[in-house]
């Protein structure tokens, strides 16, 4: 596919990284030649310095011939023009746009056709600000993503000495589930190497395991399996940028927070934002301070500052003085990996958070989600499912009669039914017939289901998409 990428930051670099290494033909143009630079030395893309709002610009990164724009620049309007220009003047089929402003993702009807052409939009802000809440909710998670709109969910924790399934086989976790529950190890990772999962084998403390169940059952099983952290009450964070702000306005008001912003102006600002969020200016690297504001009393530290450096000595410290669990947004992927683990329990990377929505446009077939795991290491797809089995390789077979594809899993389908009909509060309520489906290898995939399939790596990725994708004759 070409495709060409307005934007060489952070989240530009990482679409360029991902989509580069799956064979598309891939241009990133930036105003700023060093970072192109840098970025060429990296990656097989091609470089245009310049601006990406400009007719002339595109045009030299052969816009002309693009099958996608994805503009994720810093800027709104640079992102809203070039996909306007995009489709007016070169028709490019599908155009991405990263959003920071309320106005332009409240209003779709300012993203449609005849305003600014937006096939679609992203808002990696939001997409960080709403995963951060998902491990809030979950304090045991390393990650916590859902699937089917948000009826299965897979979580991932670190196995920790004398757990339930430390030391024994897979299929022993059967034994310590409810009665009717069922769920899905699909993946283990063993000091940052994949391990294939089958029925017998071991969990050993320290392994990160992924484990996939409907959402109803989720909390459930994790408490058979998992010693269960008390939920987070206190929360503070440092950084009142974009972010920041973001994660504190949607937590304030079932949770006690406290922002931590060194910018006395920005610091005054935010502060007339909220309704129950205590701001305070000051370092958040400086020990006596989170000393006098409690730091040992907190639930959860989450440093959120615009610096990797900062965030990784403030979430440091604030473990050193007593907070029972911190999460440090870096940008740098090796800083993250490096760091999550040690007196980090969370290195967080905005854009491989948000890089999922971005690949579920480009991915091939109809793929209704993506998640990037593990900061890019790792994927996983839910798959919708066509055709029948004339012209599907998936459709009316088992599990097992499936190609095997080393390091791919398929680990939940979500199958709709007919809906049911029940009283609620003395009225009739419709409610819908979804079904999870945990699958063994007798189980047969239907058409139209939702499947859920976890890749150890990318280079399984099109492999998956292609055993899922119709035959050409079906209409």
């Amino acid at each position: 596919m070409r495709i060409v990428i307005l934007g060489a930051g952070q989240v530009g670099a990482s679409v360029a990284e991902a989509l580069a290494s799956e064979a598309n033909d891939i241009t990133v143009v930036d105003l700023n030649s060093q970072a192109l630079v840098q970025l060429a030395d990296r990656l097989d893309v091609r470089t245009v310095s310049g601006n990406g709002a400009l007719p002339s610009v595109l045009k030299s990164a052969g816009i002309e011939d693009a099958e996608m724009l994805v503009a994720v620049t810093q800027s709104d309007q640079t992102n809203l023009v070039a996909c306007k220009i995009a489709r007016q003047m070169f028709s490019v089929p599908t155009r991405i746009a990263r959003l920071r402003g309320s106005d332009f993702l409240s209003d779709e009807s300012l993203l449609s056709d005849d305003m600014f052409s937006v096939s679609h939009a992203i808002c990696p802000e939001q997409d960080v600000t709403d995963y951060i809440a998902r491990l809030i909710d979950f304090p045991e998670a390393l990650q916590v993503l859902e699937f089917a709109d948000g009826k299965a969910t897979l979580v991932c924790v670190r196995a920790y000495e004398g757990g339930l399934l430390v030391g024994k086989q897979i299929q022993s976790m059967r034994e310590h589930l409810p009665k009717g529950v069922d769920a899905r190890i699909v993946a283990i990772f063993r000091e940052h190497q994949p391990v294939d999962p089958t029925a017998k084998t071991v969990i050993e403390a320290g392994d990160e395991v992924f484990l996939l169940a409907d959402t109803r059952h989720i909390r459930p099983v994790l408490r058979e399996l998992q010693r269960m952290q008390k939920p987070v009450e206190r929360i503070m964070i440092a950084g009142g940028g974009n972010i920041g702000a973001r994660v504190a306005a949607a937590l304030e008001k079932d949770h006690q927070v406290k922002v931590i912003e060194c910018d006395a102006r920005r610091a005054e600002a935010i502060a007339t934002r909220f309704h129950d969020t205590l701001v305070l200016c000051g370092e958040a690297t400086d020990e006596n301070m989170l000393a006098q504001e409690n730091i040992d009393e907190m639930d959860m530290f989450l440093a959120l500052t615009n610096d990797d450096e900062d965030n990784i000595m403030a979430a440091s410290l604030a473990k050193r003085l007593g907070c029972k669990r911190v999460l440090a947004l870096i940008n740098r992927r090796a800083y993250a990996d490096m760091v999550q683990g040690g007196p980090i329990d969370i290195g967080l990377s905005p854009a491989q958070v948000s890089i999922g929505a971005l690949l579920t446009f480009v991915r091939h077939g109809d793929v209704a989600r993506v998640h990037s795991l593990r900061r890019g290491a790792a994927e996983a797809l839910e798959l919708i499912v066509h055709g029948d089995r004339s012209t599907s390789k998936v459709v009316g077979r088992r599990i097992e009669e499936l190609p095997v594809i080393k390091g791919a899993h398929i680990g939940a389908i979500l199958r709709n039914g007919p809906s049911k009909t029940g009283l609620k509060d003395g009225m009739p309520t419709s409610v819908s017939g979804h079904q999870i489906i945990i699958p063994h290898h007798d189980t047969v995939i239907e058409t139209e289901d939702h499947v859920v399939v976890f890749c150890t790596g990318r280079r399984q990725v099109p492999k998956v998409e292609k055993l899922f994708q119709v035959g050409f004759h079906f209409l």
